[in-house]
């Protein structure tokens, strides 16, 4: 039993361990002259199909006569996003230029040239890291006619040095050899050493794209999103201090009638629902569940913004993944928090069911969709296919970190903030809800709430696309941070507006109405995601298109929790405070 308990918690030492991220890499990207410098080979893949990648000795190329080293997965990050390093057999030493040289042959048979016809016609490209600097290089390319193809065989390597340090590597594939079965083709590399001025900081400033990033229409949709909440803030500010304040001088003026008066007055509003708008919201278990997780999502996307402004995420593999992970697993208890005081406040009593739920909420529905996809990945042989022991890792932290922080941010929210302090009391049988105007009903609220926070970030969300399904590195922060402060706003405001409608139509079923108006943002970020997959990329395939749209459902799923949660959190907040204002019989 002890030997079971020691290697549990090995094995738990271990995935934390993977899921700190590594700020150091396992070099000191140091060197003496004549040191080895590693050129690893990481992946091949098509070209339009980003995550369609697989290793690269899977083509049938060739490796150099050096001493074979392996590579372990540094971080969590790195072996969920299918880096796959290997060797490539290349003797290359600090300032040691190496001239043409001939490192291997390759057999060409039937079976392998096929292979590279079929890559070629994909457009195939791979990716090699020296000194954790990327490089990229394509397989070969067709003719004209498409008839006869060529294969690159020359890689001439450019590496650019700063005192001790590699600043820069260039490659440039040459010598096309056309690709005839049962011939030897020979493939060759050269290494040339330049001096650089470089700063070994700014040393990935060139796989930046400034011209992209910081475009003027960049600059105008945060502007216009800018004015937005300026004008929406404005506009609510006036329209609602001025309603209320009608509101409640009608309402001062009723409480001095006498009762007959009363009865013969006009009575309607908000304040006829002052004993139910406090009545705890249907299936309150599954909904302080998900105010939970959104109010950890907002939570994680805060801190990782932060911490990318501060540090550059971009220069480590996975150092972004692993960050967002290590950070959700750190703040459950924000989770367990919020979830479990709604929860309480609501008069729930089967907490713990409601702590497993919202600790396992988000995880479950995040490797749901990544063991559907690692079927796929597994059949097609990729490098995506996610290892056993990375998928023991993740269920180690949910079980053994994610788990236990909710635990005790449960028991602080039930006991700190649990008790329902409600300003009215709750009636005992609830009021009937009146006949309204179509468009007041809740499922008109909930289809419209989405359209204004969602114009104010569909221009960010290209951005965003285009950095993760394309070839870009997102890296403008500063901007991300803008745009989810005024989505915030946007939500807020949205969805007060359409609670005090719905409370003045007497209808008291705000929560749901409140967190699903603000939440259907996610739906037209989904729908946007299908305009861009068939407008602005060129995938195709069964692997690229489900990994596409599985993990853009979790992403959109994702915001509009966050969203749900931020707009419940506002909007309850306004209605608390609209209902201490007015005295109430």
């Amino acid at each position: 039993m002890a030997t079971i308990r020691i290697k549990l918690l090995l094995l738990v030492l271990s995935a934390v361990d993977m899921l700190l991220p590594v700020w150091a890499d396992e070099h000191e990207h140091t060197y003496t002259d004549t040191e080895e410098v590693v050129l690893w080979m990481n992946t091949v893949g098509p070209y339009h199909n980003r995550q369609e990648t697989y290793k690269y000795f899977s083509l049938p190329f060739c490796v150099g006569t050096k001493r074979a080293i392996g590579h372990y997965h540094e971080t969590l990050g790195e072996a969920l996003q299918g880096v796959e390093l290997e060797f490539s057999g290349l003797d290359i030493k600090f300032k040691d230029e190496v001239l043409q040289t001939t490192y291997c042959e390759i057999e060409l048979d039937k079976g392998k040239r096929e292979a590279f016809v079929y890559a070629i016609k994909n457009h195939y490209w791979y990716q090699m890291y020296i000194d954790d600097l990327p490089i990229w290089g394509i397989v070969g390319e067709a003719d004209e006619n498409g008839e006869d193809h060529y294969l690159w065989t020359y890689k001439k390597l450019e590496i650019g040095y700063n005192g001790n340090r590699i600043v820069d590597v260039n490659l440039t594939s040459e010598g096309k050899v056309k690709l005839v079965p049962n011939t030897r083709i020979a493939m060759s590399y050269s290494v040339k050493w330049k001096k650089s001025d470089v700063k070994f900081e700014d040393r990935f400033d060139k796989y930046l794209d400034p011209s992209f990033f910081q475009h003027r229409i960049h600059w105008f949709s945060i502007f216009n999103s800018f004015m937005m909440v300026i004008f929406l803030v404005g506009l609510v500010s006036m329209i609602l201090m001025r309603t209320l304040r009608k509101d409640y001088a009608r309402y001062s003026k009723e409480e001095e009638m006498d009762d007959m008066d009363r009865d013969l007055g006009d009575e309607y509003g908000w304040k006829q629902v002052h004993g139910d708008v406090f009545r705890p919201s249907g299936h309150p278990l599954m909904f302080s569940s998900l105010i939970g997780s959104g109010c950890q999502i907002f939570s994680v996307s805060m801190i990782v913004i932060i911490v990318a402004m501060i540090e550059d995420l971009y220069t480590e593999r996975g150092s972004m993944l692993s960050t967002a992970i290590f950070v959700y697993a750190a703040t459950s208890p924000v989770n367990g928090y919020f979830g479990g005081s709604l929860y309480a406040k609501q008069g729930g009593r089967r907490w713990i069911k409601q702590m497993f739920i919202g600790a396992f909420l988000i995880p479950a529905m995040v490797c749901g969709t990544a063991f559907f996809i690692n079927f796929i990945a597994m059949y097609y042989h990729a490098s995506r296919a996610i290892p056993f022991g990375t998928m023991v890792a993740v269920c180690c932290i949910c079980f053994f970190v994610i788990l236990p922080l909710n635990l005790v941010g449960t028991i602080l929210g039930r006991n700190l903030s649990g008790q329902p302090n409600f300003p009215c009391r709750v009636n005992a049988v609830p009021r009937p809800i009146p006949e309204k105007k179509w468009f007041m009903e809740p499922a008109v609220i909930v289809c419209l709430g989405g359209i204004l926070p969602f114009g104010s970030i569909f221009i960010e969300m290209y951005f965003i696309f285009t950095s993760f399904w394309a070839y870009k590195i997102y890296y403008v922060y500063g901007f991300m941070m803008l745009v989810l402060v005024i989505l915030c706003i946007v939500t807020v405001c949205v969805t007060i507006v359409c609670t005090y409608f719905l409370l003045n139509a007497e209808d008291y079923r705000w929560q749901w109405t409140s967190f699903l108006s603000a939440a259907s943002t996610a739906v037209y970020v989904y729908m946007y995601s299908f305009y861009y997959y068939f407008f602005k990329t060129k995938m195709y395939g069964l692997f690229q298109t489900s990994f596409y749209f599985g993990y853009m459902a979790v992403f959109s799923t994702t915001l509009g929790i966050m969203c749900g949660a931020v707009g419940f959190m506002g909007t309850s907040a306004f209605v608390r405070k609209i209902y201490t204002n007015v005295k109430i019989d």
